[in-house]
C-alpha cells in the first residue's frame, strides 16, 4: 500500500512549472512517508552521520595500535578515514544522480534493487542491513549496561547487583525513545550526541595524558608481543577493528532525511562528521597508546583502573561514563530506524494520519517489542560483542566499502582505463580481503573467549 507523491528532484515544483516540466510521481509506502521524512538540512545530516559512526567504540583504538605499532596503526587509521569519506561520498553521488533522474532512492535496499536487481535488495542487502543495525542495537544496550555496572562498582565495590539487571535498567530508556516518530525528529538529540562524543573523547584523552605523566604510569613499551604467527593474526585483527569502527550502514536512510534539492548537502554533512572523526579518533588513539603502550586493554577505560583502585578521581570516571551512557542511548535509537521503517511499511496505513489510532497502536507495539527483545538478547549474551565483530566483518564492510564502489561503477560506467574505475575496483577487492581477514580474527577471538561464555554471565 502506498500513495503517490512528487519525486524529490533537484528542481522545485515552481521551477518545473516555469520550465514546462512535469514532476514524476513516485509511490511511497508508510515507512518512507512516516519515518524517512525529507525535511532536514545538511547540518542535520551531519548530526545523524556523526551519531551513526562515532561512538564509544573509539575506546578500542589504543588496543588496535598495540596490535600494529605506531606507524602502521596511525597510517591505517588515516587511510581508512580517507577511504570511508570517499566511499560515503560516492554513495551520496549515486543517490543524487537517481534523484535528478526523478527517482529518489530512500533506502539501501532500494538502491540495490534498482542498480543490481530486485533480488539483491530483497534477499541480500535488506536482510544484511537489518541484521547489522539490530546487532548494533543489542551491542549498545549491552555496553550501556556495562557502563552502568562500572559506575555502580565505582562507589560500591562489594555490590551484589548483576550485569543483566543493569542491562534491563539501561534498556528502559531506548524503550521510551524508540517511540519518536521519524528519523528527522532525532536531529537535536543527535546534535547532543555529537557534543557528547567530543566531551568523552576529551575526557579519555586528558585522563590518558594525566596517567601517562603520573608516578603510577605504566612502563611505556611499544613493542608488539607474541610469536610471529600471533603478531600476524593480531595485525589482521587490528586492521579489521579499525575498518569496522568507520562503519555506518545507513547512509541512504540518512540522505533520505534531507529536504530537496539534495545536491551537495550530503558532502557538507560528511565534512562535519569527519571533522569530529579526525578530532576524536586520533586524540583517543594517540593519547591512549602513548600512555599504556602494549598494555592497552580492549577498552581504554579498563586501563584507568588498577588492582588497588582507579588511577583517576572517581568523579572524573563518573563524568566520562555519564557522557558515554547518554550517547549510547542516541546511537541505539538511530540504529532502530531501519527496523522502525520496515514495521511502518508492513503495518501502517499511509492514507491515514501518522498519529491516528490505526497507526499509533502497531507502532507502539512493534517498536516496544524490538527494544524488549534486543534487551533480552543483551542480558542473555554478554559476550555478544565477539559475535557482533563477526557480523561486522560480513556486514559493515560489504555495505560501506564494497557496494558503494560497485554502485558507482554500474551507475556511471567510468572507462575501464580510468583511475576512478580501477581505484574503485581496488578498494572493493581490498575490502573483500578485509572481510575474510576480519572473519578469521573474529572466529579466533570467539574460540579464545568461549570458556567464559555463559547465559546471563556477570562479566
Amino acid at each position: 500500500m502506498g500513495i503517490l507523491v512528487p519525486s524529490s528532484t533537484d528542481l522545485s515544483s515552481t521551477d518545473d512549472k516555469e520550465n514546462g516540466g512535469v514532476q514524476s510521481l513516485q509511490v511511497l509506502d508508510a515507512g518512507a512517508i512516516f519515518v524517512l521524512k525529507s525535511r532536514g538540512s545538511w547540518l542535520h545530516c551531519g548530526y545523524h552521520l556523526t551519531t551513526s559512526i562515532v561512538g564509544p567504540v573509539i575506546f578500542i583504538f589504543p588496543f588496535a595500535l598495540s596490535l600494529l605499532g605506531w606507524a602502521p596503526g596511525l597510517l591505517i587509521i588515516a587511510l581508512q578515514a580517507l577511504v570511508t569519506f570517499y566511499s560515503y561520498n560516492l554513495l551520496s553521488v549515486v543517490l543524487e544522480h537517481h534523484a535528478q533522474l526523478g527517482k529518489r532512492q530512500l533506502r539501501f535496499r532500494d538502491m540495490a534493487a534498482d542498480i543490481l536487481g530486485p533480488r539483491w535488495g530483497k534477499y541480500f542487502v535488506g536482510p544484511l542491513q537489518i541484521a547489522i543495525c539490530y546487532g548494533a542495537v543489542i551491542g549498545c544496550i549491552l555496553i550501556g549496561g556495562q557502563s552502568l555496572k562500572f559506575i555502580y562498582l565505582l562507589y560500591n565495590q562489594s555490590g551484589k547487583m548483576q550485569l543483566y539487571q543493569f542491562i534491563i535498567i539501561f534498556g528502559a530508556v531506548p524503550l521510551f525513545l524508540a517511540q519518536i516518530p521519524s528519523f528527522h525528529s532525532l536531529r537535536y538529540m543527535n546534535l547532543a550526541s555529537l557534543l557528547l562524543c567530543l566531551a568523552y573523547s576529551a575526557c579519555v584523552t586528558a585522563g590518558s595524558i594525566d596517567i601517562g605523566n603520573s608516578k603510577n604510569a605504566p612502563i611505556k613499551d611499544y613493542s608488539i608481543e607474541g610469536s610471529s604467527g600471533d603478531r600476524i593474526l593480531g595485525a589482521i585483527n587490528g586492521i579489521s577493528i579499525i575498518a569496522t569502527t568507520y562503519g555506518c550502514g545507513i547512509i541512504p536512510e540518512i540522505q533520505a532525511t534531507i529536504a530537496p534539492p539534495v545536491k551537495g548537502k550530503m558532502f557538507r554533512g560528511l565534512c562535519i562528521c569527519f571533522a569530529v572523526i579526525v578530532s576524536t579518533y586520533f586524540s583517543v588513539a594517540v593519547s591512549g597508546y602513548w600512555a599504556f603502550g602494549n598494555q592497552s586493554q580492549p577498552t581504554v577505560l579498563s586501563n584507568f583502573m588498577a588492582e588497588n583502585g582507579p588511577l583517576l578521581p572517581a568523579w572524573f570516571l563518573l563524568l566520562t561514563n555519564i557522557f558515554t551512557l547518554m550517547q549510547l542511548v542516541t546511537i541505539t535509537v538511530i540504529y532502530l530506524q531501519p527496523t522502525n521503517e520496515l514495521f511502518e511499511k508492513w503495518f501502517a496505513n499511509p492514507k491515514m494520519d501518522q498519529f491516528s489510532a490505526r497507526n499509533v497502536m502497531p507502532r507502539l507495539v512493534f517498536r516496544s517489542l524490538t527494544v524488549i527483545i534486543a534487551t533480552i538478547f543483551a542480558a542473555m549474551l554478554p559476550f555478544f560483542g565477539d559475535i557482533l565483530a563477526l557480523f561486522g566483518a560480513f556486514g559493515v564492510i560489504p555495505l560501506d566499502f564494497i557496494l558503494p564502489m560497485v554502485f558507482y561503477n554500474l551507475t556511471f560506467k567510468p572507462s575501464k582505463r580510468s583511475i576512478v574505475f580501477w581505484g574503485n575496483t581496488l578498494i572493493a577487492v581490498v575490502s573483500s580481503a578485509l572481510v575474510a581477514m576480519g572473519a578469521i580474527a573474529s572466529v579466533r577471538q570467539i574460540i579464545l573467549d568461549a570458556k567464559t561464555y555463559n547465559l546471563f554471565a556477570n562479566v
